[in-house]
């Protein structure tokens, strides 16, 4: 069975300085983390041979006591750097490109590998290394030499630790601009500048904001709403919103010049159980569910008096990501048979593809010369929502599996208590699209979600982000917010 998984990101630089990093494998484990060493054998040419360790925990062991030597079977300088592992039963090409764009380049990693028969080589071939987060094309740029010019923009992401802000930060780094990290708890792994703040009230970390240089905001923090609606988590939910938001509010009114662009996270479900009603900037807001409306509702309202310029709050639908817990969870689950509707499965599900969220993002911080998004309320969905029975049938579909057994909600309710989380969140639903990006003239790259789930999970079914020249993608089906 053959899989192949395509990763991409466009970087700032000339293809030939990316190379300089890119072009000699043995460096790999400087910026790739699917790799824990490399040696080479040979020169870098076409017959030259080398062994690799990956850092999975199961292959990597494995791997480095029964794989054969690696081979370079194609080597075009600036251009394309291609090794071929073998594999006990099976096979790996590991495939590099450097595409030129406008102000930049798009490397390109593909990842296909086949494996005739036998547990051992499909527990091989599972491990074998492919970008899996956005931050190894970051380690890749600065290592080729990509730095913030002196009027970089300087974005600063509230909870940029979560997987949105992982993202984004990787994608503005690579673009050539300076993300600034803050979260409670750093990460010596990251490669982006990171500053601990507690999320509630301002301090040392203030300093970022008010420091004389061009500074965005990209407020994305907040406590994952995967939980059950007790009193108690809502309150816990809607505070670390609140508090959060009011703190980076006070902050910025320290500065002597208004932030130039803010970023405020949001989300559809702010509309809780909207039923057929089409949700979009100008619906108005329902008494909905506690661990909905009434969380997102005051999450908005605590950034009145932002000291900035230009203001977005982005209301977000389940951003589809093929790396995210959320979508794995969902792929596994129609694997093994059970991908079929939940509840009446009339219930609406709005979702973005990672790739259109980052353009939203990039082009309310004022970064697209091409969109300019107004301030106030912008709806980030797809223009096409499905039903629950509809993404079943999708992700049954890109997985190549038969029809499933519904999903009762008494048995939803039931696992919900074991899991805990809410059942709310699969019995209930958004129909939103937004027309202020209509009115912009934003165009959705994934407007569909076959054509989504097909770039997500791949033909074989398994994860892939592929990006164009100048478009950026990524690995979420997760609603963050």
């Amino acid at each position: 069975m053959a899989s192949t998984k395509s990763y991409s990101q466009f970087i700032a630089l000339d293809p030939e300085a990316v190379w300089q990093v890119l072009g000699d494998p043995s460096r790999l484990p400087e910026w790739h983390s699917g790799y824990r060493s490399v040696s080479l054998h040979d020169p870098i040419q076409v017959g030259g041979r080398g062994a690799y360790v990956q850092t999975h925990k199961i292959a990597g062991p494995l791997h480095r006591r029964l794989a054969p030597p690696f081979e370079i079977t194609i080597v075009d300088a600036g251009r394309h750097l291609q090794l071929t592992q073998p594999e006990p039963v099976g096979a790996a090409v590991i495939d590099f490109r450097l595409t030129p764009a406008t102000s930049g380049c798009v490397m390109t990693e593909t990842v296909t590998t086949t494996a005739t028969s036998g547990t051992m080589s499909r527990t091989l071939l599972a491990g074998t290394p492919h970008l899996t987060d956005r931050a190894d094309f970051a380690r890749l740029a600065h290592l080729a030499g990509l730095a913030p010019a002196d009027d970089a923009l300087n974005v600063v992401i509230a909870g940029g630790s979560g997987a949105l802000g992982r993202h984004l930060a990787a994608d503005l780094s690579c673009r050539g601009h300076r993300p600034v990290i803050l979260t409670r708890s750093p990460d010596t792994a990251t490669p982006f500048e990171q500053i601990e703040w507690d999320g509630r009230t301002v301090g040392d970390w203030a300093d970022v904001l008010t420091a004389d240089r061009p500074t965005a905001v990209v407020n994305l923090a907040g406590k994952l709403v995967d939980c059950r609606p007790t009193e108690r988590n809502v309150a816990r939910l809607r505070d670390s919103r609140v508090n959060a938001t009011r703190a980076l509010v006070t902050a910025s009114k320290q500065r002597d010049t208004p932030i130039r662009h803010w970023l405020q996270a949001s989300t559809t479900a702010i509309w809780s159980d909207a039923g057929e009603q089409w949700c979009t900037e100008n619906t108005p807001l329902p008494d909905g569910l506690p661990q909905m409306t009434g969380v997102a509702q005051p999450w908005e309202d605590a950034v009145e008096g932002a000291h900035s310029d230009h203001l977005v709050i982005l209301r977000t639908s389940i951003v589809l990501d093929g790396q995210a817990p959320a979508m794995k969870r969902l792929a596994d689950l129609t694997r093994a048979g059970l991908g079929g509707r939940v509840g009446s499965g009339r219930q609406w599900f709005s979702w973005i593809h990672i790739d259109d969220w980052l353009a939203i993002a990039r082009a309310a911080l004022g970064l697209d010369p091409d969109i300019t998004i107004p301030d106030g309320v912008v709806v980030g969905a797809s223009p096409n929502p499905v039903r629950n029975t509809e993404l079943m049938a999708a992700l049954r579909r890109a997985l190549h599996r038969p029809p499933a057994p519904p999903t009762p909600a008494p048995l939803l309710r039931l696992g919900a208590i074991v899991l805990r989380t809410d059942p709310a969140l699969g019995l209930t639903g958004r129909r939103a699209r937004s027309q202020v990006l209509v009115d912009v003239g934003f165009e959705f790259r994934f407007p569909e979600l076959d054509g989504a789930l097909a770039d997500l999970l791949g033909r074989s079914g398994r994860g892939q982000w592929v990006t164009p020249a100048g478009v950026t993608a990524g690995a979420s089906a997760a609603d963050p917010h």
